[in-house]
């Protein structure tokens, strides 16, 4: 893992800007171990106080960390948050971010991934984000297609769209390391039709035959057939309609990121689309539940209040 030294340095530098007096943790689980220790090898080296803190995985996406380690967050500067499954969508998050933390998250991370895909340029990623936003933000009508047969359209009346560059050097950002998106939450109970997921799904990996979902009334109401589908409906259900519910629009904008099966980086690719079900509270939306799937589709067509702002995978703006 030390050959990696060297690329985590642009997290630290670029994206943080960590200073030489600031607390970092890193907070990682068993399964992520070795990544976590690679970070924390690496603040030791340009932070003041440096912390590692090593918790058993957490069984689902949005599942809480201890108590102690959600004291820990809310006491430090900078928080990377390199586990297996995502805290990004818990309480401990939202309340370290309140408390001025800056806060990466980093679920399901590889030291592969991470070589590819941090070695973007997150200024011009920050410049990309910013000509997206305004085509999204507000819109009255989207709507997604793709060739295997997607059909969804919702709204995002009085919603604003956020940029995840990866840049946060002010206290309270959060951000997803690899960076790459813009994301929204669609108004509840404007979702309906058909999304025929392509990609992946968090907490399942890569999908080997296309996965369809039923949605209507703002959530999903079915999902095909086959072991996907069931592990995905399973996920959902088990958390009521909150659950269920369409959550999340986003559009991958990282040129260096691709599709292999680990949601953290199929969600950023250039040319993908994402669509999650379950928690949205943190940024802007109405669900508060412990569940946060994202599924990846690829080479979409979008086209909000009438104009096309992707054409099969190719972005106009």
């Amino acid at each position: 893992m030390k050959s990696i030294d060297r690329i985590l340095s642009v997290a630290f530098r670029d994206c943080l800007a960590v200073k030489a007096g600031e607390t970092v943790l890193v907070v990682t689980d068993d399964e992520s171990a070795g990544l976590g220790e690679a970070f924390y090898r690496c603040a030791r080296r340009c932070a003041g106080e440096s912390l590692l803190a090593v918790m058993a995985p957490r069984s689902h996406n949005g599942q809480e960390p201890p108590p102690a380690i959600a004291a820990m967050m809310r006491g430090a500067d900078i928080v990377l948050l390199v586990t297996a499954r995502s805290l990004s969508h818990t309480e401990a998050r939202r309340r370290a971010s309140r408390a001025g933390a800056r806060i990466a998250s980093l679920p399901g991370a590889t030291a592969d991934m991470l070589r590819r895909t941090l070695a973007v340029d997150h200024r011009w990623l920050e410049t990309l984000c910013g000509r997206v936003i305004p085509r999204l933000s507000g819109a009255r009508s989207v709507r997604v297609t793709t060739a295997l047969g997607t059909d969804l359209a919702f709204s995002l009346r009085g919603r604003t769209a956020r940029p995840d560059h990866g840049i946060i050097h002010q206290g309270g950002g959060f951000t997803n390391l690899p960076a790459g998106e813009v994301y929204v939450a669609p108004l509840e109970g404007t979702a309906a039709g058909r999304l025929v997921i392509d990609g992946s799904v968090a907490g399942i990996g890569a999908v080997r035959r296309p996965l369809a979902v039923a949605i209507a009334e703002g959530r999903a109401v079915g999902v095909g057939k086959g072991t996907a589908a069931r592990r995905l409906w399973q996920a959902m259900s088990r958390h009521g309609r909150p659950g269920c519910t369409v959550a999340e629009f986003g559009i991958g904008l990282n040129p260096r990121a691709r599709v292999t099966g680990v949601v953290l980086e199929d969600e950023k690719a250039l040319g993908t689309i994402h669509i999650a079900f379950g928690d949205n509270s943190g940024f802007g939306g109405r669900i508060n539940v412990a569940s946060h799937l994202d599924a990846v589709i690829t080479s979409p067509t979008v086209t909000v209040d009438g104009r096309m702002l992707i054409d099969r995978g190719r972005l106009l703006v």
